[in-house]
């Protein structure tokens, strides 16, 4: 969680001071040259990625991208570094505060970010995809562009829709981003 504690000290406790985690806010698309920044200069870095799949005439291609952009978790490597150099940081615009005191991160919530992150970032397409049996469908990019019909499968690769094609219940096979879910 995010907290703002009146005092650093009662939020630590007997923790270790390399047991919280900062949040700085970057400048745009700049967050893994923030984050390679802080690396050079002996800080943990952490930028979580979210995989999504883009759409092209090929197919569906995986793209990383950051899960909260502008965002990157930092915490110090050495007992008693100081978080002020990374204010000039190439990449950093600042770092995130609540009046004067910086934001601090538990390690447990960053813990259960990096296992969302891990959860989505090995899902395939077919576990991403909001592709369902039963549902209905619309087709595009294809010589069947607009017509309306019913999946019946979705496999990694494919999607097998029920199309009424002259009056006759047709199966066709089609690539994830040749369809289109209705409403």
């Amino acid at each position: 969680m995010i907290q703002n504690p009146p005092n650093p000290d009662k939020l630590i406790g007997e923790a270790s001071s390399l047991d919280r985690w900062y949040l700085a806010y970057t400048k745009p698309r700049q967050e893994q040259i923030a984050q390679t920044n802080l690396e050079q200069q002996a800080f943990e870095a952490y930028l979580p990625l979210y995989k999504k799949f883009k759409k092209t005439e090929q197919g569906s291609v995986a793209l990383f991208e950051p899960m909260f952009p502008r965002y990157i978790f930092f915490r110090p490597r050495k007992p008693g570094q100081s978080i002020s150099a990374v204010r000039s940081t190439k990449g950093i615009t600042t770092i995130v505060r609540f009046g004067f005191e910086p934001a601090l991160l538990q390690d447990e919530l960053v813990q259960r970010i990096r296992q969302v992150e891990h959860e989505r970032n090995h899902a395939t397409l077919q576990e991403l995809s909001n592709l369902r049996p039963g549902q209905s469908v619309r087709l595009k990019h294809t010589a069947l562009g607009g017509m309306d019909g019913l999946i019946q499968s979705v496999s990694s690769k494919r999607v097998a829709v029920l199309l009424e094609i002259l009056g006759r219940p047709t199966v066709v096979q089609l690539e994830h981003h040749q369809v289109e879910t209705n409403g």
